[in-house]
């Protein structure tokens, strides 16, 4: 049975201590975060060897694995506050109305095409307007219907 290897986590102000034990050692760290000191962790794993890779490893944080595991998330996914964005001034642009060099001259537009044609604003409007109901055409027979004595009584 493989024995779990235990990281435990201190904050200390802006830093992260971390101590890892499992397979008869142990290897301590600093790091400037928590998600540096987990990236420390998964070096000082790799260092215990082959058989400390496929062993569990137990990230403790105040002996709780649960609040590291929010303290750890919380910092993944906390956008870090972007520095202001200096946006440099457009130079003066030029008055003259010349295109670049490396851009082909467009043709103008042929004046004898007509448009297209438009679509309506609100296709919904052409949807439900109401259209003129076809013409019923007129009913007329030409079926005669006799009746013939089909029974005994009937024929007397």
């Amino acid at each position: 049975m493989a024995v779990p290897i235990t990281a435990i986590y201190v904050q200390e102000d802006d830093d992260w201590a971390v101590t890892v034990t499992g397979q008869g050692r142990s290897l301590t760290a600093r790091a400037p975060g928590i998600i540096a000191a987990r990236d420390r962790v998964d070096q000082f794993v790799e260092e215990l060897g082959e058989v400390a890779k496929g062993a569990t490893v137990v990230h403790l944080l105040n002996g709780s694995a649960l609040e590291f595991t929010a303290a750890y998330m919380t910092a993944r996914l906390t956008r870090p506050e972007a520095a202001p964005v200096d946006v440099p001034k457009p130079a003066a642009a030029a008055t003259t109305a010349e295109a670049p060099a490396d851009v082909p001259e467009q043709p103008a537009p042929k004046p004898d095409k007509k448009p297209k044609a438009k679509l309506t604003a609100d296709i919904g409007d052409a949807l439900t307007a109401a259209r003129p109901a076809p013409p019923v055409p007129a009913a007329t027979s030409s079926v005669k219907v006799t009746a013939a004595a089909t029974t005994p009584a009937a024929r007397a």
